[in-house]
């Protein structure tokens, strides 16, 4: 994971870690540490710029990362210029872990999430007031198009939700298709079956009536990207590999 980094393709290190940047997408960087701790094998955790009039970072990253991650970010925006701060649960450590310190060095960034995760989690742990985003809601950053749409216990909490570009296609689509183990930039292999191996041995997903509708909701997205937190971003027929998890869980589902 070490050389000499290309325009579009850089890496950061501290003592135990080393963080690349990779852009997926037009003006999408994804930001990836991989840890070895944690679950068999390790994971990575990802987070992403949207760079725009407005650039948004989607998860924030752990706080213990933060200075990896902050200055991986650098690389292709000036940290201070972040307007919005968003993830798909506002709960989770990983993902909203360092709300404070992105708040402390980005004056106007301001926190976007459904309303449920406001009003459970972001009132509280923000700084400033966050911006509620109704179902489908759609934030013009300029230069993306970034649609908010709950996604309640899929996966995990109440307040889950995710953020699609429509811009350029790319669903950021948080814990879905997690895998364990190191993983590139992106792939064009079906990410499905890696997800269902890691539900099997973690057990994040509840499933219930609403998971395989969900899904296939996101499917009718039809995104050419999915942008995983751990795992590669997928780029190919998004819609295949979301009805793909959703046909497992509705067997789950049938067989419990």
């Amino acid at each position: 994971m070490v050389g000499v980094p290309d325009p579009c393709h850089s890496h950061h290190m501290t003592t135990d870690t080393v963080t690349t940047v990779s852009e997926i997408a037009e003006g999408v960087h994804r930001i990836s540490t991989y840890l070895a701790d944690g679950p068999p094998g390790g994971i990575t955790f990802n987070q992403f710029v949207v760079l725009g009039d407005e650039t948004l970072l989607f998860h924030t990253g752990t706080r213990r990362l933060f200075p990896s991650v902050r200055d991986a970010a650098a690389t292709v925006v000036d940290p201070a210029s972040i307007r919005w701060i968003s993830s798909g649960h506002a709960s989770r450590p990983d993902e909203y872990g360092a709300l404070n310190e992105w708040e402390s060095v980005a004056p106007s960034a301001v926190t976007a999430h459904g309303r449920a995760g406001c009003f459970l989690c972001l009132s509280d742990m923000s700084t400033r007031p966050p911006r509620s985003l109704a179902d489908d809601e759609v934030i013009d950053i300029g230069g993306h198009l970034l649609q908010w749409i709950d996604t309640p216990h899929v996966p995990g909490p109440w307040e889950a939700g995710v953020l699609f570009d429509q811009t350029t296609k790319t669903l950021f689509c948080g814990d879905l298709f997690s895998r364990t183990g190191p993983a590139p930039a992106t792939t064009t292999d079906g990410i499905a079956d890696a997800a269902i191996a890691h539900d099997q041995l973690m057990h994040g997903h509840a499933y219930t009536p609403d998971t395989g509708p969900t899904l296939r909701r996101l499917a009718s997205l039809e995104p050419e990207r999915l942008a995983l937190m751990h795992g590669p971003t997928y780029v190919g027929n998004g819609a295949g590999q979301l009805t793909a998890l959703a046909d497992y869980f509705d067997g789950q589902l049938t067989a419990t």
